[in-house]
């Protein structure tokens, strides 16, 4: 498998906190990738600097063989990478179907028509929904908005930050349940989650993050069976 996503020595400052101190990781095409560890770990903060919406204090992010060090958030979704941010963010005045509209802005054309059938074949509820304002959805149907507008990209990686905060156990499994579903209709995916059993379960991969340093890897499963992991991060 060729990587779609390679992380080098990446460090990210905010003043005087080294948030990431030199992480190196990677992403081949086809997989779930998932980022575990404690609030404040640095999960969200290398999702943000792969996208382009915090800057590196070193290190480089070569997405696709290109060196996104110099490209600018805005010209970053074009080439193919998406980001679901923490807590959604969704336009909550905008319809559904604006806010999916607005996740093909970088591509525009026909292609929307072709995008919005795909979401709403992902989210039936989201074509049941369609013209509703999205601040009158719930907290798992803006969770699927988010999901919806950001593949509306046509991404060749969707990273995902928190899918499952805040949502109830019963609307977690659903949302899990999407994201295989998306990784098997081909979409790669690098997932953030804090929710590690549900994360390390649908993963091909997964690194552990302690304050902003990479202290373990391997695959979903060996990750789950690991006595230390378990004891740190799933109750065990």
């Amino acid at each position: 498998m060729a990587a779609i996503l390679q992380v080098n020595q990446l460090c990210v400052d905010y003043g005087n906190i080294h948030a990431l101190k030199g992480i190196s990781f990677l992403v081949n095409e086809g997989e779930i990738v998932t980022l575990i560890g404690a609030n404040g770990a640095g999960k969200s903060t290398t999702l943000n600097t792969i996208a382009g919406l915090l800057k590196k204090a070193s290190g480089s992010v070569t997405f696709l063989d290109a060196d996104l060090s110099h490209v600018p958030t805005h010209k970053i979704v074009p080439r193919g990478l998406a980001l679901v941010p923490e807590g959604r963010r969704v336009f909550l005045q905008m319809t559904v179907k604006e806010n999916l509209e607005m996740g093909a802005y970088a591509r525009g054309g026909d292609t929307i028509a072709q995008g919005l059938e795909r979401a709403y074949a992902l989210f039936p509820r989201l074509k049941e929904r369609r013209t509703q304002v999205a601040g009158t959805l719930s907290g798992g149907e803006q969770q699927m908005l988010a999901m919806g507008r950001a593949l509306m990209s046509n991404p060749q990686l969707l990273m995902l930050d928190e899918p499952s905060m805040g949502l109830a156990p019963i609307l977690v499994d659903q949302i899990f349940e999407i994201i295989q579903n998306l990784h098997k209709s081909g979409v790669t995916i690098l997932l953030v989650e804090q929710n590690a059993q549900a994360a390390l379960s649908v993963a091909d991969r997964g690194y552990v993050l302690e304050t902003g340093k990479l202290v373990a890897s391997g695959t979903g499963a060996e990750l789950l069976a690991s006595p230390a992991i378990k004891k740190a991060y799933l109750g065990g």
